[in-house]
């Protein structure tokens, strides 16, 4: 018999519709129940989500908070705007000044004779020397550019730190020269080797000299420095932006003769909004916590995450933290959160801030404030400074034991006497290496000086020099009479400070005292911190290995060698909530863990949902077999229920005639 092609032909029972229907009833109660715990699993996923959203949010205003200089805002005014001030807040005080402007700073013109026409008409040939400031730039003029508007490019392309120019006056045509930057040390000198032997009459190139010695330009424009009296006190700088005179303060003028009072407050208002900022959060966080994990007692029913012990975790740890009172402060004026206005509604667990007596408080108590929020070391000694912390540094008090000082690396010239001494050509040039790493060259300025007076030239062309002010460095310069030495000193301290000098003119030895040679190298501070051994580093010293004290770090600016107090570190709140929500939101906090366990249980359910594929597919093969058997089967038997049949039907006729 041929076979069956398509199920349930032989049967009209046992069809492909009944098999299908067999394997749905077969995979329902098992997809539901995997279906159902897939939504939930991702409802929680999603719920965690939320929680670590909510609970992220928080670290922003609180790293805000648990910096210092976070909560040290100021701002100045000035009651005339010819004066602007403003301010550094991470340095400043609050204080008055009375600002008078005595002279603003100017930089410097000089203006040549007049010449008949700007490129045709030819100065001379020689060399130039320029000296701006402390840099000395050398300029040959031949016969491709011995015009004016030709002198005037060189100057312009060599860079010399001086601008030049040609103007048109309408009786004839002057080169102009302007200093780029203000003030006295920014003065320009032009030295001329004239081709025609000749470096100080007014022929040839030397007609653009003006030095010491021949002055043949003429100073349409003087260079001065800016003066400016504060409080009585009277100070100079070479431009019109005065900074550093009141530390953190900087006042740019810009009219001579007006008097102003800055004032410099501190700003409690914004320090009052960047707390604002972390109640808004922490209350953000609270209502997040409620719709995911709330409970209402009307109707029986809880949020996703009611009950759930992450939750739970997250709350009892915050709430621990904002309601204590700091380690280190427990006689202090402001204790804990409460004292500075922000409470906790029980009922809610929400927060409410009191900003009128939280900016009373921190008027009132700003080192309490900053330590309740920040991280803050109290030193018992005013010459040992609190720096910084570690990861691992506890909250305590520490005795400081200083067993070696800081020193500045320095070197002494030879005696080269007392009297009066000429620079020139001959000593001007020397060469410095400070600290090691940067090297500056300086030209002194020609003329006689007394000693002290060589020893603030030198200072001033080392502050000017640009290598210095880049690399941040700078050397001290004085004249000793006891010695007839004059005397460097490398303004960092330790063991990498020191300075050389590494060349010099011919005469400099004999004249200035000043020859090669390599200075004494400063000495790095010494001592423990807590009894635990600190490295130091020139001024700061630092504590290495495990211990309480691990990492924590003091600047000792002077004083003696032995037992120097103690210093008492506390860590605020601010800086320990960053911690606590760094360690709830981290790759090993609990709402990670709690989410890589739900990520398992999605992962399982895939896994599942593949094996019930599988033993489903296995169970359609067996039913399709079993039914096809069967199918056969009933097909031979309607076969042969046929083959009876149409024999007996033959048969029929015949018993019929028979009777």
């Amino acid at each position: 018999m041929a076979a069956i092609s398509s199920l349930g032909i032989g049967s009209g029972v046992l069809s492909s519709d009944l098999v299908d229907k067999l394997v749905s009833a077969e995979r329902k109660p098992a997809q539901d129940r995997l279906d159902f715990t897939q939504k939930r699993t991702e409802a929680l996923i999603s719920a965690y989500g939320k929680l670590r959203s909510a609970v992220t949010d928080l670290r922003l205003p609180l790293r805000q908070l648990s910096s210092p200089d976070s909560l040290k805002a100021f701002s100045a005014s000035s009651t005339n705007d010819n004066v602007v001030a403003t301010v550094d807040s991470k340095k400043v005080s609050g204080g008055s000044y009375s600002v008078t402007v005595n002279s603003l700073a100017q930089a410097q013109s000089l203006a040549s004779g007049s010449f008949a026409d700007k490129s045709t008409t030819t100065v001379g040939t020689g060399k130039l020397t320029l000296l701006a400031g402390s840099a000395v730039t050398n300029i040959t003029i031949d016969s491709s550019n011995n015009t004016l508007q030709g002198i005037a490019d060189a100057i312009n392309g060599s860079k010399a730190g001086v601008n030049a120019g040609v103007v048109d006056t309408g009786a004839g045509f002057r080169l102009v020269l302007s200093s780029e930057k203000s003030g006295v040390d920014n003065a320009i000198t032009l030295s001329v080797n004239d081709s025609d032997g000749t470096n100080t009459d007014v022929t040839g190139l030397s007609q653009l000299a003006f030095n010491g010695t021949a002055r043949n330009l003429t100073e349409t424009v003087s260079a001065a420095d800016a003066s400016v009296s504060i409080n009585g006190i009277t100070i100079t700088r070479p431009t019109n932006t005065i900074d550093n005179a009141i530390e953190g303060l900087t006042l740019d003028v810009k009219a001579a003769g007006v008097t102003s009072t800055v004032s410099i407050s501190q700003d409690t208002g914004a320090v009052s909004d960047r707390v604002q900022a972390f109640v808004d959060k922490f209350n953000g966080l609270q209502s997040t916590i409620k719709a995911l994990a709330g409970y209402d007692a009307a109707s029986g029913t809880g949020g996703l995450l009611s009950g759930d012990s992450t939750v739970r975790n997250v709350q009892n740890g915050l709430r621990s933290l904002l309601t204590r009172v700091v380690p280190g402060l427990e006689n202090a004026s402001v204790r804990s959160l409460a004292d500075v206005g922000i409470t906790t509604d029980f009922r809610t667990g929400q927060l409410a801030f009191d900003s009128a007596r939280f900016q009373s408080q921190l008027a009132a108590n700003p080192d309490d404030v900053t330590a309740l929020f920040a991280e803050q070391g109290r030193s018992s000694d005013s010459l040992v400074k609190y720096v910084g912390r570690g990861d691992t540094t506890q909250a305590g008090s520490y005795a400081i034991n200083i067993d070696q000082l800081a020193t500045q690396g320095s070197l002494s010239g030879t005696n080269a006497g007392t009297s009066s001494v000429t620079v020139d050509g001959t000593n001007d040039a020397l060469t410095f290496k400070v600290d090691g790493t940067t090297t500056a060259s300086i030209v002194l300025t020609a003329g006689t000086y007394t000693r002290d007076q060589l020893a603030a030239e030198i200072q001033a062309r080392l502050d000017g020099n640009s290598a210095l002010g880049a690399a941040g460095q700078s050397v001290k310069v004085a004249f000793n009479a006891t010695t007839g030495s004059l005397e460097f000193n490398s303004a960092t301290f330790g063991s990498r400070s020191n300075v050389s000098i590494t060349a010099v003119d011919t005469n400099s030895t004999s004249t200035l005292g000043l020859s090669v040679a390599t200075g004494v190298a400063g000495k790095d501070v010494a001592g423990t911190i807590g009894g635990q051994s600190a490295t130091g580093d020139g001024q700061l010293l630092t504590v290495g290995g495990n211990g309480p004290a691990s990492g924590l770090q003091v600047s000792v600016t002077g004083g003696r060698v032995g037992a120097r107090g103690t210093l008492n570190f506390i860590e605020g709140i601010g800086d320990r909530a960053v911690n606590l929500v760094t360690d709830i939101v981290g790759a090993s906090g609990s709402i990670e863990s709690r989410t890589s366990g739900l990520q398992k249980e999605l992962d399982r359910i895939a896994t599942e949902r593949t094996q019930l594929n599988d033993r489903l597919a296995s169970y359609r093969a067996r039913l399709v077999k079993q039914f096809s058997a069967a199918d056969s089967v009933i097909s031979q038997l309607n076969s042969t229920r046929d083959y009876i049949s149409q024999q007996l039907a033959a048969l029929s006729p015949q018993l019929s005639s028979g009777k």
